[in-house]
C-alpha cells in the first residue's frame, strides 16, 4: 500500500531528524498499524496487525534488537 493512500494522522520519534528521517506509525482501521518512511510519502507501507506490532515493541522494549547497534552493545 503507498504511505500516501494513508490518511489518518502518521506519528513519528520526537528523536526525528529536522529533516524528517524517521520511520512513521499510523493506526488504521480494524486495529492494524502503518509503517513508512516519512521521507518517502509516495512510497510503500508495510502494514501490521496489532499483534505483530505487540510482538515488535515488546522485543524492542526487551532489548531483542540490541545487537543491530552495535552502539549499544
Amino acid at each position: 500500500m503507498a504511505a500516501s493512500l494513508i490518511q489518518g494522522p502518521w506519528f513519528k520519534s520526537r528523536k526525528s531528524e529536522a529533516n524528517g528521517m524517521c520511520v512513521q506509525l499510523s493506526v488504521l482501521p480494524e486495529g492494524r498499524y502503518a509503517m513508512a518512511n516519512s521521507t518517502d510519502a509516495s512510497g510503500p507501507a508495510l502494514v501490521f496487525t496489532a499483534d505483530e506490532m505487540n510482538a515488535f515493541f515488546e522485543g524492542v522494549v526487551n532489548g531483542d534488537f540490541n545487537a543491530l547497534f552495535p552502539r549499544n552493545q
